[in-house]
């Protein structure tokens, strides 16, 4: 009898499909097309373009080259200066979990270069897709570096 229950067990476990899986135990896409919308791409495109052109006015605002955002590595160290710490803090950047640290550094670093004050810092934080625009088209002049 024990046998019996624990083999009708077993077999109702490994019959039941897990999560997004179908009784054969491929994954199951929960679109019907599988496909992004092309008005998602058209929002993200002008997003990716709005933070382009404000993070380009914020580094032309601090006397740096405005293309220098579009080269991976090398807008971090030019982040790094406009923030006023030295250059080889891009390696920290590089160590996961430390790197949130430092971008948190340097977000504060580049509100108080730019005159505002550790509420605009944490702005810059927790929502850099408002704020990095109000940054680079509003009235704030790059004052130098203050750390």
């Amino acid at each position: 009898m024990k046998k019996l229950l624990l083999t009708s067990f077993i077999t109702s476990i490994t019959t039941v499909p897990l999560l997004a899986q179908d009784e054969t135990g491929f994954s199951v896409s929960t679109s019907s097309s599988g496909q992004v919308s092309p008005v998602f791409w058209l929002v993200w495109c002008a997003f990716m373009l709005l933070m382009l052109i404000a993070m380009w006015k914020v580094f032309t605002k601090a006397g740096q080259p405005g293309w220098a955002i579009l080269i991976p590595i090398y807008n971090l160290y030019i982040l790094c200066k406009i923030a006023g710490r030295p250059g080889w803090w891009l390696l920290l950047m590089m160590i996961p979990f430390v790197n949130l640290i430092i971008a948190i550094i340097l977000n504060v670093d580049i509100a108080k270069n730019f005159g505002s004050g550790v509420g605009f810092a944490i702005g810059l934080i927790v929502l850099p897709f408002i704020f990095f625009p109000i940054l680079g088209f509003g009235s704030a002049q790059y004052q130098g570096d203050a750390a």
